[in-house]
């Protein structure tokens, strides 16, 4: 598990750093007042960035255990984790409503 968050880490640091190079040569390779040669080499910078820099590829993972399914955004833990967590009280501020 420790493997995938890692990785996930990875892939958040990625998309941080090249975001902004990403969208600007998107938006350039798509203006149609620059001659075509020139879009052409846009595009194919483009094409060589990494592909798990893009944002389709990140993945909500919960911090604890690595589980991608059912992950609460706010907290980024899974239910039953943060079922875990309520039930001992390490959590301030949420409490029990019916479980």
């Amino acid at each position: 598990m420790k493997k995938k968050i890692i990785k996930n880490i990875k892939q958040r640091y990625l998309f941080k750093n090249l975001e902004k190079k990403r969208l600007t040569l998107k938006i350039l390779s798509k203006n149609c007042n620059f001659n075509k040669k020139i879009r052409f080499k846009i595009k194919k910078r483009w094409l060589l960035f990494d592909n798990n820099s893009s944002i389709t590829r990140i993945k909500n993972i919960c911090i604890l255990t690595g589980r991608t399914r059912s992950i609460y955004r706010i907290l980024k833990i899974s239910r039953i984790k943060l079922r875990d967590l309520v039930s001992k009280r390490l959590l301030p501020g949420i409490c029990k409503y019916s479980w």
